[in-house]
């Protein structure tokens, strides 16, 4: 399962000797070298399949310009491009991107690459048909900032496909020093989405992946929303 921003958030910040949940990094450089150290430890974090709530999803739109929000090693991305759309991919990790990069070359498929955070790539506004952000590791703000810059990157008419790990995997996460409040969830967006939005889908799923990290996650909370004008 590629799991593309760039993992899931049980593992998007290490615990302390207590096991007290952590406060997510936010500075970009470190977190750039906290997702470079974790793709240099495997030869491939993920499966190398696409994510199952995006071919689902996505398997009925018609092809245009798609942003793929933390594509990892590129999956997601690849199989977009497959598919027709004009596809732009960020990730924090230049490990990652090479990988991404490399695969696109090997089988002959075109993709932007960016090396960035959602954030900090400061897209042009209303972009994208299809802006896809398959368990995204975004700190939350007070501001909403990586929220608002989801929906922002949307183009009229387009779609926003949001899925990460239901909430039961909270418990989890804090095993692992890690707190989902602190990280955008679907919910999150959900509140944000005015009636220049309509909810296509807002439900929970039952998640079936046998390869590549994140096996042990058994349900993903999928929201996907179009935005209307």
């Amino acid at each position: 399962m590629e799991s593309p921003n760039p993992a899931s958030p049980d593992s998007a910040h290490p615990a302390d000797h207590s096991g007290t949940p952590q406060p997510p990094l936010r500075d970009p450089a470190a977190v750039e070298a906290h997702w470079d150290e974790r793709y240099a430890g495997s030869d491939g974090l993920w499966s190398g399949q696409p994510n199952p709530v995006l071919v689902s999803e996505a398997s009925g739109l018609a092809p245009a310009r798609a942003l793929d929000v933390g594509c990892g090693e590129g999956a997601d991305a690849l199989w977009l491009a497959q598919q027709g759309w004009d596809v732009t991919a960020l990730d924090v990790s230049g490990i990652a991107l090479s990988r991404a990069a490399r695969q696109a070359e090997r089988i002959s498929v075109e993709v932007t690459w960016l090396h960035s955070g959602l954030v900090e790539a400061a897209l042009p506004p209303a972009s994208f048909e299809l802006v896809s952000a398959q368990y995204p590791v975004l700190p939350r703000t007070e501001q909403n900032i990586a929220e608002q810059a989801l929906l922002q990157a949307v183009a009229p008419g387009g779609v926003l496909l949001l899925v990460h790990h239901a909430l039961p995997a909270a418990h989890g996460a804090q095993d692992h020093g890690v707190d989902l409040s602190e990280y955008v969830l679907p919910g999150d967006v959900a509140a944000l989405l005015d009636d220049g939005w309509q909810v296509e889908v807002d439900e929970i799923r039952p998640r079936h992946v046998s390869a590549g990290a994140g096996t042990h996650h058994k349900e993903d909370v999928v929201l996907r929303a179009r935005r209307l004008h």
